[in-house]
């Protein structure tokens, strides 16, 4: 069971490398997310991982639409050198309206996100790739030691298809330890596979929760009284990641919310 802490997207960007550095060997995994107009989470996770010597680093996510697999694979390849270990690249459908916006949209977003992800894990194993998108390409400098890449997605065929091809699947903010099983029902991993689970983090007063919790429930397409966060006392932050823990999470990451995201994590902490 691993316990990680996301940089919000609304934090200015050069609070990034104190905020890594005051989590190392706190937490396992420092999580960077790419949403459009915010910023590059490749320039982020690599910042991240330059400025620490323990955490974990994560991207989630990269939309498959907007970024070529061999790119992807390029990128991956050299923070798994530089950064043995260190690095977990999550891939995902991207918000389809962003993805209109820049003229990314995909055609097929199911195919094309099966495409990208099969073709970045093969191009990182050193393989030769051909397909519909790409014509003979390899690395010259595959890693040694070959970073996981995982899906995030939330829909029922999305989450099949994670885990037909994908290392592990995250699954975005709000879903609570009811919805653990049924995602995991349908993600059916052939083999071993990391479920990562995002959620909120709120210690203290939850009303800066209020406008997170719409977003989500906008997201996933429910009320916001079913957006599941950690929040409350300490005690039952802590309570409410140890649910996720025991509902199948291997991986609980948390999104604190406000100006003083590390005041919630040294609460949780505390009570952990």
């Amino acid at each position: 069971m691993r316990l990680g802490v996301m940089f919000d997207r609304d934090l200015p960007p050069e609070r990034l490398i104190p905020f890594a550095r005051a989590l190392d060997s706190k937490v396992d995994d420092l999580w960077v997310v790419e949403d459009l107009g915010w910023t590059g989470g490749l320039t982020s996770a690599a910042a991240a991982l330059a400025a620490t010597s323990a955490l974990r680093v994560g991207l989630g996510i990269a939309p498959a639409p907007l970024r070529n697999p061999m790119l992807l694979a390029m990128e991956f390849a050299n923070l798994a050198r530089l950064f043995p270990s260190r690095f977990v690249g999550g891939v995902g459908h991207g918000v389809q309206e962003w993805m209109r916006q820049v003229g990314a949209a995909a055609t097929s977003p199911l195919t094309l996100l099966e495409e990208t992800i099969t073709s970045v894990r093969a191009l990182l194993r050193g393989e030769t790739v051909t397909n519909d998108r790409l014509d003979g390409v390899r690395l010259v400098h595959p890693p040694a030691v070959v970073p996981p890449v995982v899906a995030g997605v939330k829909g029922p065929r999305s989450l099949a298809v994670s885990g037909r091809v994908a290392q592990g699947t995250i699954l975005p903010e709000g879903f609570g330890p009811a919805a653990i099983a049924p995602a995991l029902e349908r993600i059916s991993p052939a083999g071993e596979h990391e479920l990562i689970v995002f959620a909120f983090l709120c210690v203290g007063d939850t009303a800066e929760l209020a406008g997170p919790k719409v977003g989500a429930a906008r997201f996933l397409s429910v009320d916001p009284a079913e957006v599941f966060a950690a929040e409350g006392t300490p005690a039952q932050a802590a309570a409410a990641v140890k649910a996720l823990w025991a509902a199948g999470a291997g991986t609980v990451v948390l999104r604190p919310v406000g100006d003083d995201p590390l005041a919630h994590v040294e609460g949780l902490l505390s009570a952990l």
